[in-house]
């Protein structure tokens, strides 16, 4: 890992947590949906990552937003499964002998990301509604939830990643 890498993760994930935790998390639309984005950290870690680091590193994002929303527990777990997953879910849209050092994002490929994107939002976002939700009494009030959050974090991923290139084609 080159220490340029790291501060790079270091900087997105003190961002994205920022973010989720000070503005994100105080948007609710129709008082269903509210955009999760800090899951885009585990979107954007580089392919080849140790899963020990991708792990704790999805826990410890977890934990921080716990702490600052006063949720015991709920993101923590819904990232530590999602990251742990997350190796098995990259396998399925990258191949692996193809991409060792790839970092996910819409200028690899755009069917790819999206596919992977989706998949990673909508596991974390079941995980973490039927946690907090912790019954099946109000089922479709979840459902919908799960559903109006998933397509507006999707959404702000997918623009975020478009940005974000779009900076790196203009720069490079």
């Amino acid at each position: 890992m080159k220490a340029i890498s790291i501060f790079k993760e270091i900087l997105l994930f003190v961002i994205l947590a920022l973010l989720q935790v000070l503005l994100l998390n105080r948007i609710s639309i129709f008082g269903f949906a509210v955009p999760i984005l800090y899951i885009y950290f585990l979107i954007k870690l580089p392919y080849g990552r140790n899963k020990f680091y991708v792990i704790i590193s999805g826990f410890l994002l977890g934990l921080v937003v716990d702490i600052f929303l006063n949720t015991p527990g709920m993101n923590a777990a819904a990232t530590t499964i999602v990251a742990a997953l997350r190796s098995v879910i990259l396998n399925l849209y990258y191949p692996k002998n193809e991409y060792e050092d790839l970092i996910p994002g819409i200028h690899v490929s755009v069917a790819a990301f999206t596919k992977f994107t989706i998949t990673m939002v909508l596991l974390h976002h079941i995980l973490l509604f039927f946690i907090e939700a912790f019954s099946l009494f109000n089922f479709t009030s979840t459902i919908i939830r799960i559903g109006s959050s998933s397509l507006l974090t999707i959404v702000l991923i997918l623009a975020l990643d478009s940005l974000s290139f779009r900076r790196e084609k203009v720069s490079g």
